[in-house]
């Protein structure tokens, strides 16, 4: 299992050294903590899970991502957000305004709950074996493009540079690792102009480039 320290970015004085992140580089589920760290600056310990008897012990499912916090284990990408907002309050992930507050947990709900769950690896795979390529790729696509479709209804009168305004909250946490991973999956994103032009806006941050599959640790070249 490799290690490695992740400096938050940005507020220096804003970090925790008790933080370990048990993460997979390619797990779009681990991208939206390592995004929402980043963003708090908040430094962690990464932990690349091979799903060994070690990592059972965090979370019996053998899912990623799971954060540590001293004493404290979350399990499961939308609690640990909660979590981190709960305990490290500073740079906030969700506004203030109520009807944003709802919005941005609407929209996380919706790729944490409606899209990922549909398309995760294990679940294709088993879709695969079952029914072949052509099933498991008409599925996937299927699920992505009636998420992305819900998804540029409901932001439609909110967003601007960022899902629901001019700053990163929530919902761009788990729409921006949701819609880079749609590579492996032959979505045309021209269907989704509002995402399209949100995921421009993502990939200018240092945060998010930061925690881009590509740069972490166990990342295969």
């Amino acid at each position: 299992m490799e290690c490695k320290n992740q400096k938050g970015i940005g507020n220096s004085s804003s970090t925790s050294s008790r933080l370990i992140l048990y993460s997979y580089w390619q797990s779009s589920c681990s991208w939206r903590v390592r995004f929402a760290l980043n963003l708090k600056g908040l430094s962690y310990e990464y932990k690349a899970v091979n799903l060994l008897k070690e990592f059972e012990k965090l979370n019996p499912l053998h899912y990623v991502p799971v954060l540590v916090d001293g004493n404290v284990v979350v399990s499961d990408s939308y609690a640990i957000l909660l979590y981190l907002e709960e305990n490290y309050p500073q740079r906030p992930l969700l506004p203030a305004d109520p009807q944003l507050r709802a919005l941005n947990l609407q929209a996380a709900s919706i790729v944490n709950s409606s899209i990922q769950p549909l398309v995760m690896l294990s679940l294709l795979k088993y879709i695969e074996e079952k029914f072949g390529s052509e099933e498991r790729n008409i599925w996937a696509k299927s699920n992505l493009e009636k998420g992305f479709l819900a998804l540029e209804k409901l932001l439609k009168d909110y967003v601007s540079r960022y899902a629901t305004g001019e700053d990163v909250f929530m919902a761009d946490v788990f729409l921006a690792p949701q819609i880079g991973v749609v590579t492996r999956f032959n979505i045309e994103m021209s269907k989704f102009p509002t995402l399209s032009r949100l995921y421009e806006s993502y990939k200018a941050l240092p945060e998010f480039i930061a925690s881009s599959p590509k740069r972490q640790p166990d990342a295969l070249s």
